[in-house]
């Protein structure tokens, strides 16, 4: 029988090597991004937010945040280069303005982690402390990782709905205006018999 050691380096291996295929899933479409030298409708939220969750889960498994953490930093050092390579790609096969907007933000995810990184062994002076502190703002940033795909969600559904919108008002006011219509075109050929009947009536004078 295993001893509880032995499990959890099991269980560790297996989740790292879980952890190994979710980060390289993204290969195909990295590939493709390559060939076509295009990022097409592809948006980088997804690999931004993996960038920062490995960045703060390799700081957290740095021996003075959390000791005994060598499988957590080394597959979440492996994601941070996969990453990066993603990203390189991204900015690569982009437009200038989001490769700018792109590269801003990775600037500012590094900002982050430095000055997080500066904060936590600054002010947290044992690494009990460190641990719940990072564990916590990683625990976030790992929910943004599975939270980025609404990035793109979100403004399509907006989209549909307001288009959806549009529709109705087009169908609502079709009608309306298809009524009035009607209406108009019934007062002008009411006006044009009124005029008819009235020059029929003043003719038979005129000949008097």
């Amino acid at each position: 029988m295993f001893s509880m050691n032995t499990t959890r380096t099991i269980v560790g291996i297996i989740g790292n090597l879980a952890s190994v295929f979710l980060r390289i899933s993204p290969l195909p479409t990295i590939v493709q991004i390559w060939k076509k030298k295009s990022v097409e409708q592809y948006s980088a939220a997804p690999y931004l937010a993996t960038f920062l969750n490995c960045g703060l889960w390799v700081f957290y498994g740095t021996p003075i945040v959390h000791p005994n953490s060598l499988l957590l930093l080394t597959v979440n050092g492996l994601g941070v280069v996969i990453t990066i390579v993603y990203l390189f790609v991204f900015l690569y096969c982009s437009d200038r303005n989001n490769r700018f907007k792109v590269a801003l933000i990775v600037l500012a995810e590094v900002v982050f982690m430095a000055a997080h990184a500066i904060l936590v062994l600054t002010l947290a002076h044992n690494w009990k402390l460190r641990s719940a502190i990072v564990g916590s703002t990683a625990g976030v940033c790992n929910i943004l990782v599975y939270a980025s795909p609404l990035a793109i969600m979100a403004p399509n559904g907006i989209g549909a709905l307001a288009g959806l919108a549009q529709l109705v008002l087009y169908a609502k006011y079709y009608k309306s205006n298809k009524s009035l219509d009607e209406n108009s075109q019934v007062d002008i050929e009411v006006g044009k018999s009124e005029f008819g009947l009235t020059t029929h009536a003043k003719k038979p004078s005129s000949e008097a």
